[in-house]
């Protein structure tokens, strides 16, 4: 049994895919997204993931009314990543409604604001890591680093991090199928949560995320939107059915 995770990726206000993380790649599924995340809800889903696509870009929140509009039409957790760069912004996404922030460009270039962030809201810090052939990405995937992916997430062991959500850049948003053994290569290396993202295609590639047995979760987008993937028939697997 693993968490599915609907992605809504927030360009401009719209909910959007990118291809391979370009911004200039990117397709239009809905100019509503709050009306998108309640779809999601009233299909099953248990749980959103949001991505401030600018914010990621810019270092600081963007989309921020898109977002608030989300947090006041669902009920359900929503965890929440791009542009949160200081423990001020933590604070207002927390105070709004979010349940999990996800860092990823502060992981890598300030890991002991994660670690102090984690302290000040335990349970609900979680560590984004994009990879690009094993090689961590930040900056909204713009900027490539020398940090190997497992070394970044050890370096947050024992932290309090509640979940690393682990992103295949050269698969998000391609259909080409998600990489399940990186991702639970990765949830091997350590005792935090993995959750998988980037590439899923069908419902096959849900089947290959439980069937790992180590993952929590996989986030998956195009191929909902898409309508490749049928929701539903991908929550029920993903809650340990066939």
């Amino acid at each position: 049994m693993i968490t599915l995770y609907p992605a809504i990726d927030l360009k401009d206000g719209n909910c959007v895919r990118l291809y391979k993380g370009d911004m200039d790649a990117a397709t239009v599924f809905n100019d509503d997204p709050a009306a998108q995340a309640e779809a999601f809800v009233e299909a099953g889903c248990k749980w959103l993931h949001l991505v401030d696509l600018n914010g990621a870009f810019a270092g600081e929140p963007v989309n921020a009314a898109p977002v608030e509009a989300i947090l006041k039409r669902v009920n359900v957790p929503v965890q929440l990543g791009g542009g949160i760069r200081d423990i001020a912004t933590m604070e207002r996404w927390i105070g709004a409604g979010i349940s999990r922030l996800i860092l990823g460009t502060l992981a890598v270039k300030n890991p002991d604001l994660v670690k102090d962030a984690c302290k000040r809201f335990p349970g609900q810090i979680a560590v984004g890591i994009d990879a690009k052939g094993g090689m961590v990405a930040v900056e909204g995937w713009a900027e490539a680093s020398e940090l190997e992916v497992t070394e970044l997430a050890r370096r947050f062991e024992d932290a309090g991090v509640a979940a690393i959500i682990h992103t295949d850049i050269d698969r998000d948003g391609t259909l080409q199928g998600v990489n399940a053994d990186a991702s639970s290569a990765l949830a091997n290396a350590v005792s935090i949560p993995v959750i998988a993202s980037g590439g899923v295609r069908d419902l096959d590639d849900i089947r290959r995320v439980v069937h790992v047995g180590n993952l929590e979760g996989v986030v998956t987008g195009r191929a909902i939107y898409d309508g490749g993937m049928d929701l539903k028939a991908a929550l029920n697997i993903a809650a340990g059915g066939v």
